[in-house]
């Protein structure tokens, strides 16, 4: 991995981390009106999201006639002005839950990514090498990588703005 991306990772997994590190069990796990995620929905979302995409990634990397797909505007991702809806794979449970529960998740999640990639003798392949991304479409599976810390950074402004609104 790049040290660049495996920067990224690391700094927005530590301001997560932050972000979260002193909520009650009370804010965790309120909602501001029935439409809305809690904090706990909203880190349930980004574990899933995480293992759903560490399985796609070593789903279009175990492809034998894997295509090669044209880079995409993922940076989109980040920007919370443009609205998407989840997939119902990774809506989360509605809880209740506990702060160290939800750590406990988000750090067996990056694990294994981590444990994949880092047995990646190769990493160039995942230029080379795609998969079907809901909102994409066929993606470079370095660009699913980087959706890793993207997703993750955009879900950190909504706990932001979930605090506040709490």
């Amino acid at each position: 991995m790049s040290t660049s991306v495996m920067e990224n990772l690391v700094t927005t997994r530590d301001r997560l981390l932050k972000e979260i590190g002193s909520i009650s069990y009370e804010i965790l796990n309120k909602k501001p009106d029935s439409d809305t995620w809690s904090i706990g929905q909203v880190c349930h979302h980004l574990y899933l999201t995480e293992s759903v995409f560490t399985q796609a990634i070593i789903y279009g990397h175990n492809k034998v006639n894997g295509k090669k797909a044209d880079p995409k505007p993922i940076q989109v991702t980040a920007d919370r002005t443009q609205k998407i809806k989840a997939p119902d794979i990774v809506i989360p449970e509605d809880g209740p839950w506990e702060l160290q529960q939800i750590k406990e998740r988000l750090n067996h999640s990056r694990n294994i990514f981590l444990d994949f990639y880092n047995q990646l003798e190769d990493k160039t392949v995942l230029t080379e090498k795609s998969t079907k991304h809901p909102l994409f479409g066929y993606l470079p599976l370095n660009q699913w990588v980087d959706l890793i810390y993207l997703h993750e950074e955009r879900h950190i402004e909504q706990i932001k703005e979930l605090k506040s609104l709490l």
